[in-house]
């Protein structure tokens, strides 16, 4: 199946290829406090299906995580925000080819909080009826859904006035996401839980945490599976979006364990 080619910046032309995935309602510059401690790096900075200045996709996330497959280099060190997390963990199992090393920044495997069942316990995350109210205010007023969201990403830290004002400006430096772009990605918050397949997550994986997030709760930490190829680091004065609030902390954590895995 062929996709329409996705917006990707490529910086650097030598080093092991990185790649980094938004979350959701944002593009690919919300990575850009990053570039210059990646310099090392062949960095392929991607605004996802109808974010940024990438074309939509239709589909779901299967459909996603097959059109980066597709057009992103293979055996390389993959890099996922939140929504992205959860893409880049899926073509981490669907395309094991393509990930050399996954690194999951404020994500989870199933973002919606969900009662127990009968074959799996009860998840900590994000209340349906949140994700519901941005689903009906997609149609009302776009920015304004999008920007009460970049908001939530920022609460709990100690700094989250600065941090919104940060991303919203790294953020509105591309066009609004698409309508359809938001509602898939809003879909996969709701609907796509993966947990049962984690364990074919067989990469060395990296999973960091903000201890004061308050979209994806550190409990989720004690219900995700444990490995020799897995290592986790919480921070403890971070919210959703460590890369901006702690940056330092972010990379002094996250630089060693890439160089120790890189190949």
């Amino acid at each position: 199946m062929s996709f329409p080619a996705l917006h990707i910046d490529t910086v650097g032309t030598h080093g092991p290829d990185l790649i980094l995935l938004h979350g959701w309602g944002v593009n690919n510059a919300v990575f850009s406090p990053l570039k210059n401690a990646l310099h090392q790096y062949r960095v392929h900075y991607v605004d996802l299906p109808g974010f940024g200045l990438s074309p939509n996709i239709d589909g779901d996330i299967n459909q996603w995580a097959q059109a980066l497959a597709q057009q992103l280099p293979k055996h390389a060190i993959w890099i996922g925000w939140s929504l992205g997390g959860l893409i880049a963990s899926k073509v981490a199992i669907d395309y094991p080819d393509s990930v050399a090393t996954l690194v999951t920044i404020a994500s989870s495997p199933c973002f919606m909080a969900r009662d127990e069942s009968i074959t799996m316990p009860a998840w900590p995350g994000i209340l349906p009826a949140v994700l519901a109210q941005f689903s009906a205010q997609l149609n009302r007023n776009l920015p304004r859904t999008v920007e009460r969201f970049l908001a939530i990403q920022a609460m709990g830290s100690d700094n989250a006035k600065a941090d919104i004002n940060q991303i919203k400006q790294l953020v509105l430096s591309k066009p609004l996401p698409s309508r359809l772009a938001l509602s898939q990605g809003l879909t996969m918050l709701e609907e796509v839980d993966i947990r049962e397949r984690l364990s074919q997550i067989t990469q060395p994986w990296f999973r960091m945490w903000g201890k004061l997030d308050g979209l994806v709760p550190r409990k989720v930490i004690q219900q995700m599976p444990q490995a020799e190829n897995i290592n986790d680091i919480l921070l403890n004065k971070a919210s959703h979006a460590p890369f901006i609030s702690h940056q330092d902390d972010f990379l002094h954590h996250l630089l060693p364990w890439i160089i120790k895995y890189q190949q």
